[in-house]
């Protein structure tokens, strides 16, 4: 196995890991963790880090292993969660191949993948409310996906091309 093989799987896993571990940092409150989207980072950062079929797999595995393991979040949660996260992973790793390597494009990057995961978890909201017989609305879906995200939105625009930008340096990149 290549060397660089084994830092996208290592990496992967870091950020698989990483799924599970920072929603503790908000008590497992729902409301806290809508808000600020702890687990999106490292599905997120996957993508840019590893390439879109490590970020797709992280943000599909993360929320369904960790429902798994915790029971949180619920089940329907981890579904449109699953949804969501996996295309992130898979938009940044994407993109990042096909955007230019400059700071302003990896905000373009991120700014496309969280609207685009954000639409792929609210259209999984309503397939999963379909199945069940319940009645969701636009509003719902709109304020849940994009209002109340707001402060983690926030930090994923800060934190992300941050910690790319250091890994880089660093030399830990692995999608190039």
């Amino acid at each position: 196995m290549k060397h660089k093989e084994i830092k996208r799987l290592v990496f992967a896993a870091l950020c698989l890991a990483l799924c599970w571990v920072l929603p503790f940092f908000t008590g497992n409150n729902r409301a806290l963790s809508s808000m600020l989207s702890l687990m999106h980072i490292p599905a997120l950062l996957c993508g840019f880090v590893c390439g879109w079929p490590y970020g797709l797999a992280v943000g599909l595995l993360g929320p369904l292993t960790r429902h798994l393991m915790f029971q949180m979040p619920p089940l329907t949660t981890a579904i449109s969660m699953a949804a969501e996260l996996g295309i992130y992973g898979l938009c940044t790793g994407l993109f990042y191949r096909l955007l230019p390597k400059k700071i302003p494009f990896l905000y373009v990057n991120l700014v496309i993948s969280i609207l685009a995961g954000r639409i792929a978890g609210g259209l999984a909201k309503f397939a999963i409310a379909g199945v069940q017989h319940t009645s969701l609305t636009f509003g719902e879906v709109f304020t849940a996906m994009m209002v109340t995200t707001l402060p983690g939105t926030a930090i994923q625009l800060v934190l992300i091309p941050l910690i790319v930008i250091a890994l880089k340096k660093a030399n830990l990149f692995c999608n190039d």
